[in-house]
């Protein structure tokens, strides 16, 4: 970007690249968290299993339901002289039996618009598909409000029906627009990134993966171009990418996630690679009134600025429905390249709180 632009909207900073974060790294690798002691934290939170659940639909000699074991399925047949109960039942076949569950090869088959999501956006991630504000004061202590608007959804599965935690392979598509609004200029919009893409993923109980497509672009605000007189300085920040993702649950509460991202075409100053990786914690299912802590880190690696990246940091409190939907809120902090990539190659340090609806 021009410098007579750098030097309206960021102060200097000698700052070329984000420090190394070896902590980062232990998250990955040694499954350290900052939840200590991740199960006694999360024990009261966590909903109660099939088989501490009392399930109390009888079940007529002769049905036959689906069991499990080790990721094999099979056809059962239920002998009794009198009818059975379910809670009676090992607790995969008595969540089988009774419908919370499907799993195996007799429950796969295809779906248009399927419910629930093999691969969920991470929860820390620049550039997310999801509705969501983050207030935050930057390095100089101008207020803004970085606002996303967009989700994921699928458009078609073959696979499992489940809202929660379905298996199989799944089309999905994903948007968002993100704008900046300063708070400190009557809410002018500074800038605003779109992107939208097409992955395919598949995944069972503890991977997932993605492989796809998306668009991104970066576009100075109109009030902000008006007010500084910058709009022939405004850069035209482009990528199209092929990218690929892997997913894994080491724990149910704990996923650990890394994608790469390769540009076929950019402009603007983007160039091809881009890496991400990071740890969400938060126990799965729904969590009732009470809801439950959760914690996310996310670091990304770019091209374009030396692989310098960012880091994000967030923390708080999360609730989810019946249908996987959830609310979050919590704290934020951002530190490294910026994350409107409008102003791609300045630093940023954003402290502040946010409020995000997961779709």
């Amino acid at each position: 970007m021009p410098q007579a632009a750098k030097d309206v909207f960021f102060a200097p900073t000698t700052m070329k690249r984000n420090p190394f974060y070896p902590w980062l790294l232990l998250s990955l690798v040694g499954g350290w968290s900052p939840v200590a002691g991740q199960d006694a934290a999360l024990a009261p939170y966590r909903p109660p299993s099939v088989s501490e659940t009392p399930l109390v639909a009888p079940l007529a000699t002769g049905s036959q339901v689906l069991t499990s074991s080790l990721g094999q399925s099979s056809l059962s047949t239920i002998h009794v002289s009198t009818p059975a109960c379910i809670e009676c039942m090992p607790a995969t076949t008595a969540a089988q039996a009774s419908g919370l569950v499907t799993a195996g090869p007799y429950g796969w088959r295809s779906r248009i618009l399927p419910e629930g999501l093999i691969w969920h956006s991470d929860l820390a991630g620049v550039h997310v598909q999801r509705i969501s504000g983050i207030v935050f004061a930057d390095h100089d202590g101008t207020p803004f409000l970085d606002v996303v608007l967009g989700g994921r959804m699928a458009v078609w599965r073959y696979g499992t029906d489940s809202p929660v935690a379905p298996q199989g392979y799944e089309l999905q598509i994903e948007g968002a627009a993100l704008p900046r609004l300063n708070l400190d200029q009557f809410w002018d919009l500074e800038a605003v990134d779109f992107r939208f893409g097409v992955p395919l993923v598949g995944g069972n109980d503890r991977w997932q993966w993605k492989a796809g497509y998306y668009h991104l672009s970066a576009h100075l605000g109109d009030e902000l171009a008006a007010r500084e007189g910058i709009l022939a300085e405004r850069i035209n920040y482009s990528r199209d990418v092929l990218h690929a993702g892997l997913s894994f649950y080491p724990l149910p509460a704990w996923r650990w996630y890394t994608e790469a991202g390769w540009a076929f075409y950019t402009d603007g100053g983007a160039e091809p690679w881009e890496f991400q990786f990071g740890v969400d914690i938060a126990t799965p299912g729904p969590t009732g009134p009470a809801g439950i802590p959760f914690a996310a880190v996310n670091g990304h690696l770019r091209e374009e600025v030396d692989f310098g990246g960012s880091l994000t940091v967030q923390a708080g409190w999360l609730w989810r429905g019946n249908s996987g939907r959830a609310l979050r809120t919590g704290v934020h902090y951002y530190n490294g390249k910026s994350s409107q990539y409008q102003f791609f190659d300045f630093f940023e340090e954003q402290i502040g709180a946010g409020l995000w609806g997961e779709f």
